[in-house]
């Protein structure tokens, strides 16, 4: 009996000392297992429509106030050198959509073009890998979108525009941009990350005259120094608070936005990016190629992931650079994501960095140019530029000089918004005035243009013609072309007309000089009666 009793022990014990000896190495092996992936960050791109740097009151511009750009750049990074390389709206929102340059992206580098079936979104590409995508207001506009099929392709995402509020002056959109973006975040299936595009309208022309004063609460005298390419008047500090007040409206509802954000416990891993795509709806602005034309306010926060929050940094960062970043905080690579190739670089090292100033030595340059924006020159051509800005020179070539830069004359100079400003400037040239003005926003300009931007950021006074900048000529443009060749930019082919070729979008206005000067009355109601000059200028 007891040698049995031993042999039923023996195997009991034997399974007790196994047990002893595993469990240390189960022990190890739960403290050494992969933990969960972190899921991927929310994304809030908020976009305004026409407003130059460093028209935000985080730059230092005391007579506009923007505190929901302001939280973005405290709680995050501001950016005191980013741009986008072409100034007009379609071309702007097609390089922040693919990450490309216009010049390879075929009829998009065209104001209202159809936009080529062959390009990919980041925005398309996110909802095919999980992303709840979405926009309000404005997204890729003007132009046509459609796919291989016909249908209509939402570049942005889905829409939401149902929700509207009462405008707070004239010109000003109903859509209750915060609202729309709330039902987004309703919509959203459970657990799923979102990117989200939020489009101001605000603030492009038209504008209430004299809101910024009678609403806004601010006087002419408030606004600190007037551009020295307009005159210096009431009328133009009017307008210029006037668009003060609506860039304060874009704000306000990125406000709401961030809040809502907060209350619903989201905005940690929420990436913030706040910018808008070209320059302000002013004469020799908006449609150009200057520091105000392409230089951008860019405010980006991230809570869960920027290091250093509270920095400003300086390296030259473009455009092109959105797309490969959401791309990448979401966890999709180019080749999976079914884009071209993408010419712009992550930002996520910024984030990363901690640093201040001049983060990445590479950063050191743009480009920038433009093809066809608004018609109004005979056969539908455009004004091609490129160039490259450093951090002390703008360098462009005007490939076609002889073309009226804002369209011709006759036609109202279509490329310049109507505006009071550019009305003022029109009326100086026709009463014998100071013509200067209308030379620097309207008059025809040489092939190459260059500017020392440490001594004169307005781009005023174009020193390409002094013998003793000819180096420095010569050496920017052999960097600016060696980059396009590069890049396969027709015009270094010599197949620049193509651009030419592609057939503006909007049916209403295409045509428009030839129509015109026929006696026809094509759609021109983004300039005034007024701006029409009665003969072609010499």
């Amino acid at each position: 009996m007891a040698g049995a009793a031993i042999r039923d022990i023996i195997p009991a014990m034997r399974t007790i000392v196994l047990v002893l000896l595993l469990a240390p190495l189960a022990l190890v092996g739960c403290q050494t297992a992969p933990s969960e992936p972190e899921p991927p960050p929310n994304i809030l791109f908020a976009i305004a429509d026409d407003a130059s740097h460093p028209h935000m009151s985080a730059y230092g511009t005391s007579w506009v106030s923007t505190p929901a750009f302001d939280r973005v750049a405290r709680e995050g990074v501001l950016f005191a050198r980013a741009y986008t390389p072409n100034a007009k709206c379609a071309p702007s929102r097609s390089i922040v959509l693919t990450g490309r340059h216009s010049w390879q992206l075929g009829a998009a580098a065209n104001h209202w073009p159809y936009f080529p079936e062959e390009y990919r979104t980041y925005a398309e590409a996110l909802a095919d890998h999980g992303y709840h995508v979405g926009y309000t207001g404005k997204g890729w506009a003007p132009g046509v979108a459609r796919d291989a099929d016909g249908q209509p392709r939402q570049l942005a995402g889905t829409p939401f525009q149902e929700h509207k509020a009462t405008p707070p002056a004239d010109h000003v959109s109903d859509n209750d941009y915060a609202a729309n973006f709330a039902a987004f975040l309703d919509a959203r299936p459970e657990g799923q990350p979102f990117c989200f595009w939020y489009g101001a309208f605000e603030p492009h022309r038209a504008y209430q005259y004299g809101v910024g004063v009678d609403s806004g609460g601010r006087r002419p005298s408030d606004i600190d120094a007037v551009p020295p390419y307009w005159p210096d008047t009431e009328t133009v500090r009017t307008d210029m608070l006037d668009y003060a007040f609506e860039i304060e409206h874009f704000d306000a509802h990125l406000q709401r936005m961030l809040n809502l954000l907060e209350e619903r416990g989201e905005l940690e891993r929420t990436l913030v990016v706040v910018t808008a795509d070209n320059g302000m709806p002013f004469p020799r602005a908006k449609g150009n190629s200057y520091e105000v034309s392409n230089h951008m306010p860019l405010a980006i926060m991230w809570p869960a992931g920027i290091k250093g929050p509270g920095r400003q940094v300086d390296d030259f960062v473009s455009f092109l650079d959105f797309a490969p970043t959401f791309l990448e905080v979401a966890g999709v690579s180019v080749a999976d994501s079914g884009m071209k190739p993408i010419e712009g670089r992550s930002l996520t090292s910024i984030f990363r960095s901690g640093r201040s100033g001049q983060v990445d030595p590479e950063r050191d340059h743009v480009l920038v140019g433009k093809e066809r924006h608004d018609v109004g020159r005979p056969n539908d051509v455009g004004y091609p530029i490129r160039g490259i800005l450093t951090d002390r020179w703008l360098f462009l070539v005007n490939f076609e000089p002889d073309r009226w830069p804002a369209g011709n004359p006759e036609t109202g100079y279509l490329n310049t918004d109507g505006s009071p400003t550019k009305t003022e400037i029109l009326q100086m040239r026709r009463r014998g005035a100071d013509t200067r003005y209308w030379e620097l926003a309207f008059g025809k300009r040489p092939r190459e243009e260059l500017y020392d931007l440490q001594q004169d950021p307005p781009c005023v006074d174009n020193l390409a013609a002094e013998p003793a900048q000819a180096g420095r000529r010569r050496q920017l443009r052999e960097r600016l072309f060696d980059a396009l060749e590069a890049q396969g930019d027709p015009r270094m082919k010599g197949e620049g007309s193509l651009f030419d070729e592609y057939l503006y979008a909007d049916e209403s206005s295409r045509g428009f000089y030839d129509r015109y000067m026929r006696g026809e009355s094509p759609n021109a109601g983004w300039v005034e009666p007024t701006d029409f000059e009665p003969e072609p200028l010499e």
